[in-house]
Formats: structure tokens, C-alpha cells, sequence
């Protein structure tokens, strides 16, 4: 019998004694949102398994300007990093939508991870797919309009998630996204007028997610974005929401 269920596509995939061992040393908890996993300039204490919710990966200036560069949520592990001994983080990572997860001390997985190279194996390839999305997240921004980009990152975001409904406000899209407000609610409508979604304070509706995939195109339909390609967990697949 397993040592417990998971929706992390990571835990999920693990065989029964690696499960098991590594159940020891993992700690349940919820993960609110604006719930720091990591912060700008820190060392990586934890490493946390979300099984809901979003986490966001996000770049700052010397500015000050914020731009999110990477989304987590159940796909895998954050932060985004296997060197546990780094002594500072070059990223902020906190929870945008909140949810729930497992959380593991930094010191405590690398000995884990030492005496168990095919654990270390599963961690790399989602390593290797969550840097492909940041990729491929940098050219959607050099070259799809910001509706596009905004169909993209509410289908990501509909991955990581239970249900059609995606809480997040206006102010938070467009920080997210790097662009102004306004260019948010303008592509927030062009959206709805296609009927693909539904918005409203604090909260976007999926409607027509194959619709929206349609729109989003190319901007979502390639490696380390879509969803489409993940391992079943007990959660409904994909096709389901359509």
C-alpha cells in the first residue's frame, strides 16, 4: 500500500519505497497565497511539492519592476533549483493562488537525494522542462500580442488547478505579466467577447477551454507549457473541462 496519494505529478511518479522514505522527512501544510517559498537574495530553506495551487516565479529590476518568469503548481518542484548548497536565490517565489502541499528541508533532500539517483533523474527532466517554459515564455512575450499571452497564462494556470474558476485580480495579471493594468481588462475583454472566458473582481471563469487553446495557439501549445502531456493523477484529466 502507498505511503499516501498525491496530485504532484513528482510524488505521484515515485515507486513505493522511495515514497515511503521520503514520507518521513516531508511536512504537509497549507500554502496561502502570497506565501513566500523563496525570497530574492536568500538561501533555499525548503523545497515544497505543491498539490494545488500556483506558485510564481518572479524576476525583479534594479528598478524595482516585478515580471513573473515561471509558473508552478503541481507540475513539480519549488523553487525551481537542485543545489541545495547555493547560498542566495536569484529569484522571488511566492504562491499567487493559494492551495495546499508538502514541504521538505533543503539539507534533509540533498541526503535523500544522494542515495537515490533516479529520484534525482525525475527532478532534472522537470527541471529541464520548467527552464523550456521560461524559454518559451520569454519568446511569447518578444513576439504574441498580450491577449494571446493572457489566454496562455490562464491556461497554465487552469492546469494547476481543480474547477473552471481562477481567483486572481486585474492588478495581480498585470504585475504577472509586466504590462499595465489596463492592457490586462483590454485583453480581459477581447477574451470575453469571444466567449472563452468570464471575469469578474478577483476572479476569471473558464468557459470554452478548447476555444481558448485556440486562441492561445502556439503561445500554449508547445513543450513545458501545455499540460496536456502529464501523467494522470487522481485528479480529472484535462479533457474533462472541455
Amino acid at each position: 500500500m502507498r505511503a499516501f496519494e498525491s496530485d504532484n505529478l513528482i510524488l505521484s511518479q515515485l515507486a513505493d519505497p522511495e515514497l515511503l522514505a521520503l514520507e518521513r522527512i516531508l511536512e504537509p501544510l497549507p500554502l496561502p497565497r502570497d506565501f513566500e517559498l523563496v525570497h530574492l537574495g536568500m538561501p533555499v530553506s525548503h523545497y515544497y511539492f505543491l498539490e494545488n495551487g500556483i506558485a510564481s516565479m518572479v524576476a525583479t529590476s534594479p528598478e524595482g519592476r516585478k515580471a513573473e518568469v515561471g509558473v508552478l503548481g503541481r507540475d513539480g518542484m519549488s523553487p525551481p533549483a537542485l543545489t541545495v548548497d547555493a547560498e542566495r536565490f536569484s529569484f522571488d517565489v511566492m504562491m499567487q493562488v493559494g492551495g495546499h502541499g508538502r514541504r521538505v528541508e533543503a539539507g534533509a533532500l540533498a541526503g535523500f537525494l544522494d542515495e537515490r539517483p533516479a529520484v534525482r533523474r525525475l527532478l532534472s527532466r522537470f527541471l529541464h522542462t520548467f527552464f523550456t517554459q521560461v524559454a518559451s515564455t520569454a519568446l511569447s512575450n518578444a513576439v504574441h500580442k498580450i491577449d494571446v499571452r493572457l489566454a496562455k497564462w490562464i491556461l497554465m494556470c487552469h492546469d494547476r488547478l481543480e474547477g473552471q474558476e481562477i481567483e486572481i485580480t486585474h492588478e495581480y495579471m498585470a504585475s504577472m505579466l509586466g504590462v499595465r493594468r489596463s492592457s490586462v481588462t483590454d485583453a480581459l475583454h477581447v477574451l470575453e467577447g469571444q466567449h472563452l472566458i468570464y471575469s469578474t473582481r478577483g476572479l476569471v471563469i473558464i468557459r470554452n477551454r478548447a476555444s481558448l487553446e485556440a486562441f492561445a495557439a502556439d503561445a500554449y501549445n508547445v513543450p513545458g507549457i501545455t499540460g496536456h502531456d502529464w501523467p494522470q493523477t487522481s485528479r480529472r484529466p484535462l479533457a474533462m473541462y472541455r
